[in-house]
């Protein structure tokens, strides 16, 4: 599929970043060439002390910041395929820094499209976030309206064979910022801060995260959000997952979380449809038996949402402690 294509991930030295370019060296042995622009020089010298250019001449490291939109076009020459992972996605710091994530996640994903569209890029799949359901914190908001663009981008193309959908998902298994690692720090105290007893969380592996973006590679048609089906956990089965002794000291919601995340609204669910493992959010107007016919699926309920609290699948401690031992890559032992 990715054989003999070139691909740019923006954000590509992060969590997802990292995890996708390794899936592509070991799977797509013959890509012509995979860029990694983001805007942190120290990652980037990091993750070329794993994957020395001598060796992987694939490879290539663009320092660059996705609201650069002259430096992004530039990177993006010669490009087929694009991931667009770069986001300000800490919900604290968004609500502190409004005008900052709107920059990065709203006119960053403008850019990302306008140096598609005056290029030669064929598919572009960008990730979203749960986050972006019937939003209440700015991060949420921002990636919304991220969704909303690269799903209209599909009717500014004219001609060109280039297709833009996105991929929402929850919380990814050892992400830089997530709950997993905040644990494993504190763990040593013996003391774990849970927000709320009751919050839940939907739940993916990078690798299943990665899969994901490969599979919507492939087989998007354009214009749909992809959503996965995959389990929910409470924050206080993790907590117990990781310290089974440590005592829970309740803090309280913070400013812009939300007791349960929904990825799929009951407003949206008058355009979903589902099949396999996923299900997919089209946009208003389009030929929806042309969707339904390609993914072999079918409508989903009326009234139907999907909501963590109210999932049908759930992690256990035990199924939450193996993930964690398999997934995620630390120092840590439990």
């Amino acid at each position: 599929m990715l054989n003999y294509k070139s691909v740019l991930i923006t954000g590509g030295t992060g969590s997802f970043g990292k995890k996708f370019v390794e899936t592509l060296i070991n799977n797509y042995p013959d890509v012509s060439r995979i860029v990694v622009y983001s805007r942190d020089e120290l990652k980037q010298f990091e993750m070329a002390q794993i994957y020395p250019p001598e060796k992987y001449r694939q490879l290539r490291f663009f320092i660059g910041d996705v609201r650069d939109a002259a430096r992004l076009k530039r990177a993006c020459e010669g490009i087929d395929v694009i991931i667009h992972a770069a986001a300000m996605k800490q919900v604290p710091t968004a609500e502190y820094n409004p005008d900052e994530c709107i920059k990065t996640n709203i006119g960053g994903a403008q850019n990302v499209i306008d140096a598609a569209l005056t290029t030669d890029v064929k598919v572009v799949v960008a990730l979203s976030t749960d986050k972006a359901a019937a939003p209440i914190n700015l991060y949420g908001a921002t990636k919304l309206c991220s969704d909303k663009l690269f799903i209209a981008a599909n009717h500014m193309k004219g001609k060109r064979d280039l297709r833009f959908s996105g991929v929402r998902y929850g919380n990814v298994m050892g992400s830089r910022g997530s709950v997993i690692p905040f644990f494993m720090g504190k763990k040593s105290s013996g003391v774990l801060p849970v927000t709320h007893r009751d919050m839940t969380r939907f739940n993916i592996s990078l690798e299943d995260g990665v899969e994901m973006v490969m599979w919507a590679i492939k087989n998007a048609l354009g214009a749909e959000i992809f959503v996965p089906r995959i389990p929910s956990y409470r924050i206080e089965t993790v907590a117990k997952a990781i310290a089974p002794d440590a005592a829970l000291e309740y803090i309280g919601i913070r400013p812009g979380e939300k007791l349960h995340e929904e990825m799929i609204t009951e407003s949206d669910s008058v355009n979903t449809i589902e099949f396999d493992r996923y299900y997919a959010i089209l946009p208003s107007g389009v030929d929806r038996e042309k969707y339904l016919r390609a993914y072999n699926a079918k409508e989903v309920p009326s009234g139907f949402r999907y909501n963590s609290g109210e999932n049908t699948e759930w992690e256990t401690v035990e199924s939450m402690r193996e993930k964690i031992l398999k997934h995620v890559d630390s120092g840590y032992i439990f």
